[in-house]
């Protein structure tokens, strides 16, 4: 009975880090490229923001 939750458990954190180690330097290099810009809206977010103001 514990054997197969021991081999599930094995497998999670084994996907776990592996997505971890795929997506986490991905992640960084996105917020590296950010920079500084401060508060505000920009791009997709602007263009949203104002289409539910247009609609709201």
């Amino acid at each position: 009975m514990r054997f197969p939750i021991r081999r599930s458990l094995s497998t999670f954190l084994r996907i776990t880090a592996f997505t971890a180690f795929l997506v986490g330097p991905v992640g960084a290099f996105a917020y590296a490229q950010t920079g500084d810009k401060g508060p505000g809206l920009s791009g997709a977010g602007f263009v949203l923001y104002m289409s539910l103001q247009r609609n709201g």
